[in-house]
């Protein structure tokens, strides 16, 4: 699909000029440096790092929820919410689509104090608290389009404030040039702000998202980062990622949904979604805090997959689609280093 077609994508004209040296692993691969989505207006009003993120974070899930109605012809519902102690936010959910069977954008703004020895957990002096994010989660109906999950977050606490966030795909059918241009996309959002980031969060993210019960992956990774310290050069690369999301999912997406599948295709994507719930219920950093700050439980838990299952010692049988999946999973790989070989 064109970057023009869309809607949501632009070609930047030194990225169409400039060439690259690294051929694309199939033609849809969109050309380099076109994932930024236009959402960057810039509101001379906005005087605080709040007002900035807060209205950055309002942009980006219109712009998302727009593209995914696209792909997906049906509509999101929105519910906004307070919280008791300070704040509240607006989730947006889309449910039994006819590509997306459950996708979740959720905004959320809240502040307060934070409760017990948790307030511990977090840089900073004292209780007090900000925090500002976006955290969305698609699961796909077809077994052959991955799960996606993004989010970026802005918190302060006493005299620290900072930048988290990150995104990562996990798929049930591995599909070797969609791995590539997941993991183009981000190292192409992240270079321009130092070319160092892109290795060192795809790191972090392989580590993060990781099951040490299970011993694999939750995914196949893409970039997480945390505790970045908030300043202008920061937030420029913060937004730049968020601005990177529709560019880095929906051309997979839109390649795969109308792949055909069979039953036990479908049984294998509700096995591997086990695997998703276990992650989000006992690790998730999103998922912490906003169960210990008396966040909205249906906005927290608007991550988990409306079928799964858990059936006893499942294996792949050797030398099948399954077994491949879970050979990466157990063992990341470096996507980008490895395009050429992908590419013969």
């Amino acid at each position: 699909m064109s970057a023009q077609a869309t809607g949501f994508y632009f070609p930047r004209e030194d990225a169409l000029s400039s060439g690259s040296a690294k051929k694309p692993v199939e033609p849809w691969i969109l050309p380099r440096a076109c994932y930024i989505m236009i959402s960057d207006n810039r509101n001379l009003e906005v005087k605080t790092m709040r007002e900035r993120c807060r209205a950055f974070l309002h942009e980006l899930q219109d712009s998302i929820c727009a593209a995914l109605e696209v792909v997906d012809g049906g509509c999101f519902r929105e519910d906004t919410w307070e919280r008791p102690g300070g704040g509240g936010g607006s989730s947006r959910v889309l449910s039994d689509g006819a590509v997306l069977e459950k996708a979740g954008v959720n905004f959320s703004e809240v502040h307060g104090e934070l409760e017990g020895s948790f307030s511990g957990d977090l840089p900073g002096e004292g209780s007090d608290f900000y925090a500002t994010g976006i955290s969305l989660v698609l699961h796909p109906r077809n077994p052959k389009a991955p799960t996606v999950h993004a989010n970026l977050r802005y918190i302060e606490k006493g005299d620290k404030n900072w930048f988290g966030g990150g995104a990562d795909l996990t798929p049930y059918y591995l599909y070797e040039e969609d791995a590539v241009h997941f993991h183009q996309a981000w190292k192409d959002a992240c270079d321009p702000h130092g070319e160092d980031l892109y290795p060192r969060y795809k790191k972090e993210c392989d580590e993060y998202f990781h099951l040490p019960h299970r011993a694999e992956g939750r995914g196949i990774g893409g970039i997480f980062f945390d505790y970045v310290d908030a300043d202008d050069r920061s937030a420029a690369m913060w937004e730049d990622l968020g601005r990177t999301f529709a560019g880095a999912y929906v051309p997979i997406i839109e390649r795969r949904k109308n792949e055909a599948y069979s039953e036990s295709e479908r049984l294998h994507q509700l096995q591997r979604r086990g695997r998703y719930v276990e992650f989000n219920l006992v690790y998730d950093r999103g998922t912490t805090f906003g169960l210990k700050t008396s966040g909205r439980i249906e906005s927290v838990l608007m991550s988990l997959p409306p079928e799964v299952r858990w059936d006893y010692n499942i294996q792949p049988e050797a030398g099948s689609e399954e077994a491949k999946l879970l050979e990466v999973l157990r063992n990341p790989r470096d996507w980008l280093g490895e395009q050429d070989s992908v590419d013969s």
